[in-house]
């Protein structure tokens, strides 16, 4: 069964950098033809999608959010990586890691982790 588990720290500063670990089991994050998204949650609205990294190391973001992240993977200890930077209250959200299935023109999201709560404030 894939599972998926996001961690790191549950309270960011302002103007600092969120970085989040997402350790999957069940399944290689190396293995065709799946991605590994992130994707966040805030307080009263929807979904947002904020990026991948396929199975082959490519990356792909949501444009809104492209300019301020970055997607990394450890390929040994079978986990991706989202860093955040420059954040602010605007990006306290719960986070999710995901994985992708299907072609890219009509993909879904397969397994999910649970969610980690991160608040900015000072």
């Amino acid at each position: 069964q894939v599972q998926l588990q996001e961690s790191g720290p549950g309270l960011v500063k302002p103007s600092q950098t969120l970085s989040l670990t997402c350790t999957v089991s069940g399944a290689s994050i190396t293995t065709s033809d799946y991605a590994w998204s992130w994707i966040r949650q805030s307080p009263g609205k929807g979904l947002e999608w904020m990026g991948a990294m396929r199975f082959d190391g490519t990356d792909v973001f949501n444009p809104t959010l492209k300019s301020r992240s970055s997607i990394s993977r450890d390929t040994s200890k079978n986990q991706f990586f989202l860093q955040l930077n420059s954040v602010t209250p605007e990006d306290t959200s719960v986070y999710y890691c995901a994985r992708e299935d299907g072609p890219e023109d009509n993909n879904y999201f397969a397994y999910w982790g649970q969610g980690t709560q991160v608040t900015v404030s000072s």
